[in-house]
């Protein structure tokens, strides 16, 4: 897409406005950028611009109070709003006081990039988001549609200075999501730290984050750099970050917003730049709103999710994933029988990639190189998949019948918002996407009657 159209970003947040100053300008928009409602209000006066997006929660001057002025002297200035504490009562007021849209953190690009090409007169909305493209990583494999959407989203995100919460079931593959987006960022040449909240002791992991002064605790035996120190210039990326306690997760909000921490045992205040990314297989707004998770915090860390689909959702990648791991254990290239195939094609995978790792690992050593058979497969793989063809192929297609007439009536009950369907079905957005995209193939009434609802 080719056009002029300039569009004035307003966040307070950094990593935020690189985030949609690095998205919107992929897509051919010119960007500027400010961090508060007072100094957005000073460009508007000094150069015209054909969108405004904006923060609602900022220090000093709000959105919407930014919104209300922006009316008084732009009444037709297309306005975005963006917040992490979307609520019915912001959004009607935002609404009624002029704005064109109303958008919720985390971003959904594919979201946004409607409401753009419509407030600045584009009207693209069938065309999909041009997302740049990147050869992965040695090592990286997938085949997967749903995957490579994945991948072009961390190639938007990689070149920002944005934060990403990278979530997903255990196993599916979140770290090597994080290895990506580091090996594409602009610290690429920095170092790569990584930290398992749930494997660090609760007492030692502000001093695993942080460091510690020599003599700050029995047994610290000596000065220690933390895991923050380590990450200058660089990544740090923290697994299974729903784990942390709410102590921890107050001193880890801080070091967030400003960049400042202290050593255990030490009053000297210390800064960093390293990028944070996150992930978790927990449900986090299930745990902020039990009181386990902070929700300020959540929103910081969340300025991009990235969502990895489990390996049943992504069959194309089972095949092409086994041959790369058998490869890694075996010299001599060992080749699966068909009937291996078809177990592997049909199973589950419960623990996701890395069930199917650890189940390569062992085929590799039982085959002793040759042709991998039934029996070098574990057996619970041996006997879900015979449980499996028992059922078929009858059941199997009624399962499908029965999958596509939930996903339909789930969308009429939602008006055909994809967000609100996917969220009631308990699968991702792309991966309802990808389905409806099946569904529409086969003649199925997957769009709303009229025009286009934007969900």
């Amino acid at each position: 897409m080719s056009t002029t159209a300039r569009i004035l970003i307003v966040d307070d947040d950094s990593g935020q406005r690189s985030l949609l100053e690095t998205f919107l300008q992929s897509q051919g928009y010119a960007t500027q950028s400010a961090a508060s409602g007072e100094a957005a209000l000073r460009l508007l006066a000094e150069a015209p611009f054909a969108m405004l997006i904006s923060d609602v929660r900022m220090p000093g001057m709000s959105g919407l109070e930014m919104l209300r002025r922006v009316r008084q002297t732009h009444p037709a200035l297309p306005v975005l709003l963006v917040t992490a504490y979307a609520d019915i009562r912001s959004a009607v007021t935002a609404m009624r006081d002029g704005a064109a849209n109303y958008l919720a953190k985390p971003i959904d690009l594919d979201e946004l990039i409607v409401s753009v090409r419509q407030a600045t007169g584009a009207r693209r909305e069938s065309v999909p988001v041009e997302k740049p493209t990147r050869d992965l990583p040695a090592g990286v494999v997938t085949r997967s549609p749903l995957m490579q959407a994945v991948f072009r989203d961390a190639a938007v995100i990689a070149p920002s200075e944005s934060r990403v919460l990278i979530t997903g079931e255990s196993g599916v593959g979140k770290e090597v999501v994080a290895d990506v987006i580091h090996a594409w960022s602009a610290c690429s040449a920095g170092p790569l730290v990584k930290v398992n909240c749930a494997a660090v002791p609760e007492n030692l992991l502000e001093s695993e984050f942080f460091g510690h002064e020599k003599g700050a605790f029995t047994g610290a035996a000596a000065q220690r750099i933390g895991r923050f120190e380590e990450a200058e210039g660089g990544t740090i990326f923290l697994d299974e970050i729903g784990e942390l306690t709410p102590a921890l997760q107050a001193k880890l909000l801080r070091v967030i917003q400003d960049g400042s921490f202290r050593r255990v045992g030490s009053g000297r205040e210390l800064r960093t730049n390293a990028r944070v990314l996150a992930a978790t297989n927990c449900d986090l707004p299930a745990r902020i709103a039990a009181g386990h998770f902070r929700d300020d915090l959540f929103y910081r860390l969340s300025v991009m999710e990235i969502h990895i689909p489990p390996l049943r959702e992504r069959p194309e990648d089972i095949l092409p994933l086994a041959t790369h791991f058998i490869a890694q254990f075996s010299q001599q290239q060992p080749r699966f029988s068909a009937s291996v195939s078809a177990c592997l094609g049909r199973y589950s995978w419960p623990g996701n990639v890395r069930e199917l790792r650890n189940a390569m690992e062992r085929a590799a050593l039982l085959s002793l190189g040759g042709i991998v058979l039934p029996e070098h497969l574990p057996s619970r793989i041996l006997q879900a998949t015979a449980e499996a063809t028992a059922a078929a192929p009858a059941d199997f297609h009624r399962l499908e019948e029965i999958e596509r007439e939930a996903i339909l009536r789930t969308l009429r009950k939602n008006n055909y918002n994809r967000s609100e369907t996917a969220k009631e079905l308990a699968i991702s957005r792309r991966a309802l996407t990808y389905k409806l995209q099946r569904m529409r193939e086969q003649g199925l009434p997957v769009d709303p009657p009229g025009p286009s609802s934007g969900g």
